[in-house]
């Protein structure tokens, strides 16, 4: 009996450090050194909370689709809209199935939409929709993000608050291949904004 339990431990625990291997190896492909070209930012975004880390599409790849989450609207209660972007990173176009999904710091509340891909290319710049600070009022900060493809532009599903800032730069690359995002953590009694702001990286 006491054998029996020895062997079944000694396999959850080489299992646990096989799993844990192989995670390094999924988190190694994305990895936070890949060269890129360029940062885009946007003039407008929310100055809560802090950067997370920069998250990289697998070598090789570009950010072709996108996905958000997202916190309905909740009445008088405390509203966070949008909190999270999710990068979904493909090697050639139009070849959705084989993607792999990227992303920075995440808030604490909503769903996630449907993915959104682009028509044709990968998603070269973008602009963000944020509310500005409401003083004694319910802030929201980010609220929703708009792509421009190679060709075509994409809105995602956000909420409403707040107003549409200008474009970001366009990619000199070959698309995005990166994110980082700003994010304010729970504040317990206080007002939450999750997701304030994002940095979008390119690549050649």
């Amino acid at each position: 009996m006491h054998r029996f339990i020895f062997m079944m431990l000694s396999l959850l625990v080489i299992t646990g450090l096989q799993v844990s291997v192989e995670s390094a190896g999924i988190r190694f492909e994305r990895s936070i050194d890949r060269h890129y070209k360029s940062e885009l930012t946007v003039p407008n975004g929310g100055g809560w909370g802090s950067w997370g880390q920069r998250d990289m599409c697998p070598a090789g790849t570009y950010a072709a689709g996108f996905s958000l989450r997202v916190e309905a609207p909740v009445g008088r209660e405390d509203d966070t809209a949008l909190n999270g972007i999710r990068l979904h990173c493909i090697h050639t176009p139009s070849l959705y199935h084989s993607s792999s999904k990227i992303q920075s710091d995440v808030g604490s509340w909503g769903q996630w939409t449907d993915i959104k891909w682009c028509p044709s290319g990968f998603l070269t710049a973008f602009q963000l929709r944020v509310e500005r600070s409401q003083g004694d009022g319910d802030d929201t900060a980010a609220n929703n993000i708009m792509f421009q493809c190679t060709q075509g532009t994409l809105q995602g599903d956000g909420t409403n608050w707040g107003d549409w800032g200008s474009w970001s730069p366009t990619c000199g690359g070959k698309g995005i291949c990166g994110l980082k995002t700003r994010i304010e953590p729970p504040q317990g009694r206080g007002d939450d904004t999750a997701l304030n702001d994002v940095i979008m990286f390119c690549c050649d």
